[in-house]
């Protein structure tokens, strides 16, 4: 009987932590979206297009994002007269790469679409992550420079998980990291996100971001040009 009882209280305990950490988890991200604008704010964006410079392991070009909120997300990048394209929709994703030797438009595998799909939602998987069917998990802090960041791990209702690093002071997100196939390989993909800045309609964007492929490749973009709600031809995400 004391050995039931003992099983019992454990059990207790180790569903009321995991119902606390779900509570901060929730309650991260709810500071997150207010961070950002909040839900209404965000929930009223239909699209986003911005556009700024590039370098690329010290070589300069230009980027340009296109985002229409749950159907599309492009990114085009032009470095020294090379254009690589990424984009991908509601249904299937597609690239084009020269780095990697392909030069034509190709169908992203099965994994690679599936690691980087949820980036057609403006404001990320954590808006409305629960109705999406995405799971979060508070593990605890960890540091990310001079800050002591709230660590979650997400994981999507594919079961794809990622990393986010979210500063207990601003609130905003400054790092994302997840596995992802980049030319062939498997490696960890680290997304650094600083210059925050509020746009027209009050929704607030990193206007820098780092990338870091696996430490073989890094990417710095510096947004310039940022605006929302303009209409976009959704003939701009088809596979050429």
């Amino acid at each position: 009987m004391k050995t039931i009882r003992l099983l019992t209280l454990t059990t207790i305990a180790f569903l009321g932590t995991a119902f606390v950490s779900a509570q901060t988890a929730d309650e991260i991200i709810g500071k997150y979206m207010n961070a950002i604008g909040g839900k209404e704010l965000v929930g009223q964006i239909s699209s986003l297009y911005m556009e700024g410079t590039m370098d690329a392991m010290g070589n300069q070009g230009t980027v340009k994002t296109t985002q229409v909120n749950g159907k599309g997300f492009k990114q085009e990048i032009d470095v020294m007269g090379t254009s690589v394209v990424m984009c991908y929709t509601d249904s299937m994703g597609w690239q084009i790469n020269p780095m990697s030797g392909n030069y034509g438009a190709e169908t992203m595998s099965d994994d690679q679409y599936k690691a980087g799909k949820d980036m057609i939602f403006i404001g990320g998987p954590m808006m409305d992550y629960t109705a999406k069917g995405y799971k979060v998990e508070l593990q605890g802090q960890e540091p990310v420079g001079s800050v002591n960041a709230y660590k979650l791990m997400m994981v999507s209702p594919d079961s794809m998980e990622a990393v986010y690093y979210i500063d207990p002071e601003t609130f905003y997100l400054i790092r994302m990291v997840q596995k992802a196939e980049m030319m062939g390989q498997v490696m960890d993909i680290v997304f650094g996100y600083s210059n925050y800045q509020k746009t027209d309609n009050g929704y607030v964007l990193p206007y820098t971001i780092e990338t870091n492929y696996g430490g073989q490749f890094f990417l710095v973009s510096n947004y310039t040009k940022v605006e929302i709600n303009t209409p976009v031809d959704p003939a701009v995400f088809a596979k050429p």
